[in-house]
C-alpha cells in the first residue's frame, strides 16, 4: 500500500510540471488537504483580514483604513487575492483589509492584536507568520525557538477564538523557496521544516483552513527556477504573488 501511495504521489508531482498556475494550485491543495478539509463560508458584508509579516505587508500604506483599496492592501498576495475575491463574489460586497507588518514574529502580532485584528471583527482571519520566527534566529539575533513559536501561536489563536468565537481561520504555511538568494539551505533545512509541521498541526487542532504554500512553491519550481518566483527565496515576485493568491483561493474554496 505504501509503495502504491508513493507511486501515485510521485506521478502527481511529475504531472505538475505540465500545469499552469490555477491547475497547479488545485493539484497541490487536493494532495495536501484532501477533499474533506474545512472551507470558508462567506455572507453579505463579510470582513476578511490578512495578517502577517512583510510578505503580507508588501508596502501597504499604514495610514490607510479604507477597505478594498490598492493603498491599504499593498502590492502582494493579499492584493492579488482580494482582487479575485471582489470580482468573483461581488454579490457579497466584501470588506477586505491588510494589517501585515514587515519583520513581525508571532509575539509581535500579539502586541498589536487588539487594535490591528480584533477591532476589525473579521469574519475571516488569514494569518501568514513564521518565516521570521526562524530566519531571525539566523540573522537578527532573535532567541526564539520552535517551542516558543508553537506556544505563542496557539495562545494567540485561543485568545482570538475566545473574543471572536465565530471567526473562520485561514492559516498559511510559512515557506522558503530553495535556491533563493537569502536561503542558505544547510542552515534552513531541515530545521525550518519543523516550523511548517507545527503550523500544519495547529491548523488541524483549530479546524482552520490550511494553505500549503511550501508545497506550492516546491511544485512551481518544476516550471521555473527560484529567481522567477521569489528572487531572495522569502519575498515573492509577481508570479509568486499570483501563485500564493491561487493557492489561497483554492484552499479556502473561494476560487469560484
Amino acid at each position: 500500500m505504501n509503495n502504491r501511495r508513493d507511486f501515485l504521489k510521485k506521478g502527481t508531482m511529475a504531472g505538475l510540471s505540465l500545469m499552469m498556475l490555477p491547475e497547479l494550485a488545485k493539484a497541490v491543495v487536493k494532495e495536501q488537504n484532501g477533499v474533506s478539509a474545512p472551507k470558508i463560508q462567506l455572507k453579505k458584508d463579510s470582513v476578511i483580514l490578512f495578517q502577517g509579516d512583510s510578505i503580507t505587508d508588501s508596502g501597504r500604506n499604514k495610514e490607510s483604513n479604507i477597505c478594498n483599496t490598492f493603498d491599504q492592501l499593498g502590492s502582494g498576495y493579499a492584493l492579488f487575492t482580494a482582487t479575485q475575491l471582489l470580482k468573483t463574489h461581488a454579490d457579497k460586497q466584501l470588506k477586505i483589509y491588510n494589517r501585515g507588518i514587515s519583520g513581525n514574529k508571532v509575539y509581535q502580532l500579539r502586541e498589536r492584536w487588539e487594535m490591528e485584528t480584533l477591532a476589525f471583527m473579521p469574519d475571516v482571519l488569514s494569518i501568514l507568520i513564521g518565516v521570521n520566527d526562524y530566519w531571525h534566529t539566523l540573522s537578527g539575533g532573535y532567541k526564539g525557538t520552535l517551542e516558543i513559536y508553537d506556544t505563542d501561536l496557539r495562545a494567540l489563536l485561543k485568545y482570538t477564538k475566545e473574543k471572536l468565537p465565530n471567526v473562520q481561520l485561514v492559516l498559511c504555511e510559512p515557506f522558503a523557496v530553495k535556491g533563493g538568494a537569502a536561503i542558505d539551505e544547510p542552515k534552513w533545512f531541515p530545521m525550518f521544516d519543523d516550523y511548517r509541521k507545527a503550523l500544519k498541526q495547529i491548523s488541524d487542532d483549530f479546524n482552520a483552513v490550511f494553505v500549503p504554500y511550501q508545497s506550492a512553491f516546491d511544485a512551481a519550481m518544476k516550471l521555473a527556477p527560484a529567481r522567477y518566483w521569489a528572487a531572495d527565496g522569502v519575498h515573492p515576485d509577481l508570479p509568486g504573488r499570483q501563485l500564493m493568491a491561487d493557492v489561497w483561493l483554492e484552499a479556502t474554496g473561494l476560487s469560484k
